[in-house]
């Protein structure tokens, strides 16, 4: 049975991408499931159409999300749902994060056409990325490997791959599995190697500040345990300073009521060597999540690592 049988249409403002989509439709059908009636509006975004240089050199997540932030403002529609990880970690007055969903894997993911894993990969092998964090990750693990810039949505990050321009790339699990492309998995990386990045798995669902009718709505699809978690995380991004600059992992897992939490800092430039922290507590409020990955940054600093004034990872859709 509907729960309201006479909701307002809504409609969800979405990227274009088939990763993007899928997050849209998915959501769209969880809200339809409960009685509303739902629409899309697809749209490009600054972010997918600048693809020859670093989102950290050019702006940064919120340019994913700000075309969808200027069709919630103007009313052509009422929610964005966005890959978390793509969410700056401070939002613009005004607008609202409603709603966390339940995580899908938050890992990364190797994949190569001829390599079975990263161990497997011959000494100056090409691995394609964008992202910093996985940047200075990969060189820890394996200093003589060549870190190739790869941008694009995830489509077109497995045709590069395909065609030979790298010899492996580096996904998050999450989008491959939404799409129902496991089988491109070679391995998924333990979090003790590849520290996911903040939010990475999780889908956030962006209102108006002011529209309480939509966030009440929207309540049923929240995940608690995960908004608990990411709320961490992005505590660590925010006090480093929280933009794609920054070579940052941050993960926290749950169990019963403690949570603990992993962060991980690197220098792209390999001066200074990998800075991790761990912190663990009860955490049943996002007050107490934030103040955990307050600490977490706290303890980073103290470790060398160097914030920015200004979100963890720098890639999207993967």
């Amino acid at each position: 049975m509907p729960v309201n049988p006479h909701p307002s249409p809504l409609v969800i403002a979405t990227r274009e991408s088939r990763l993007a989509l899928w997050q849209a439709e998915h959501v769209q059908a969880l809200l339809r499931a409960r009685g509303h009636t739902v629409s899309l509006l697809g749209m490009t975004t600054l972010g997918d159409q600048i693809l020859d240089r670093s989102l950290s050199k050019v702006g940064g997540k919120g340019l994913f999300v700000k075309e969808l932030e200027t069709a919630l403002q103007d009313g052509r529609a009422q929610l964005a749902v966005h890959s978390l990880k793509d969410v700056p970690m401070e939002l613009p007055e005004g607008f609202a994060l409603a709603c966390v969903m339940e995580r899908e894997d938050p890992r990364d993911a190797f994949v190569s056409p001829t390599f079975a894993s990263l161990a497997e990969l011959p000494h100056g092998a090409v691995v394609g990325t964008s992202s910093l964090r996985r940047q200075v990750l990969l060189q820890a693990l394996r200093p003589d490997l060549r870190i190739e810039p790869l941008r694009g949505n995830l489509d077109t990050r497995l045709r590069k791959l395909d065609e030979g321009q790298y010899d492996a790339i580096v996904l998050a699990a999450a989008g491959l599995k939404r799409l129902g492309l496991d089988a491109r998995i070679r391995t998924i990386f333990d979090p003790t190697e590849m520290l996911p990045a903040a939010g990475q798995g999780a889908l956030g669902i962006e209102v108006r500040t002011a529209r309480y009718d939509l966030i009440e709505a929207l309540a049923p699809l929240a995940h608690w345990p995960t908004w608990l978690t990411v709320t961490a995380e992005r505590a660590v991004s925010r006090s480093m300073g929280g933009s794609c600059s920054v070579p940052l992992a941050a993960h926290a897992r749950l169990e019963g009521d403690q949570l603990h939490l992993d962060a991980a800092w690197g220098d792209p430039e390999g001066r200074i060597p990998l800075v991790r922290a761990h912190a663990a507590g009860t955490v049943l409020t996002l007050e107490q999540a934030n103040a955990l990955g307050q600490a977490v940054a706290t303890q980073l600093r103290a470790g060398g690592a160097i914030g920015v004034a200004g979100a963890a990872d720098s890639t999207s859709a993967g």
